[in-house]
């Protein structure tokens, strides 16, 4: 137990009254939130049927949403399927006009050997000539 070199402790300065500083009005909210305690106040409390309509009223618009995109890809996808069909007249229909020729006709006819053959005289037009009866003079 030897001399030792003691600090002496400073007195100390008066600390200055610190005021706390203001929240601000959005952090204590937030953090009220956070926390869970606006729950357990009276105002909260009052107001819960309307929060539970914002709620569902912010639910129906979500889903109002979703269901406009799904309308919007079926909209897509039956446009789409009304070009291909369309295209796909197109091509059956020009088939059609190229195998209704009166030479493909025939070349088909003569490939199956039913027998039918091209007419090579030209059709005649008839003409019907109607008469008027006479009047009978008495």
């Amino acid at each position: 137990m030897g001399n030792k070199f003691k600090e002496q402790a400073k007195p100390e300065e008066p600390k200055k009254a610190e005021k706390p500083m203001k929240e601000n009005k959005v952090v204590r909210s937030v953090a009220n939130v956070v926390s869970g305690s606006f729950l357990s106040k009276e105002a909260t409390l009052k107001n819960l049927p309307f929060i539970f309509f914002l709620s569902f009223l912010a639910i129906c618009y979500i889903a109002n949403g979703y269901y406009a995109d799904d309308q919007i890809r079926k909209v897509n996808k039956l446009s789409n399927e009304i070009k291909e069909l369309r295209t796909q007249y197109i091509v059956v229909k020009d088939s059609l006009v190229i195998k209704s020729k009166q030479t493909e006709v025939a070349k088909a006819l003569a490939a199956k050997g039913s027998g039918i053959k091209e007419s090579v005289v030209p059709p005649k037009k008839i003409i019907v000539k109607t008469v008027k009866p006479t009047q009978q003079i008495d």
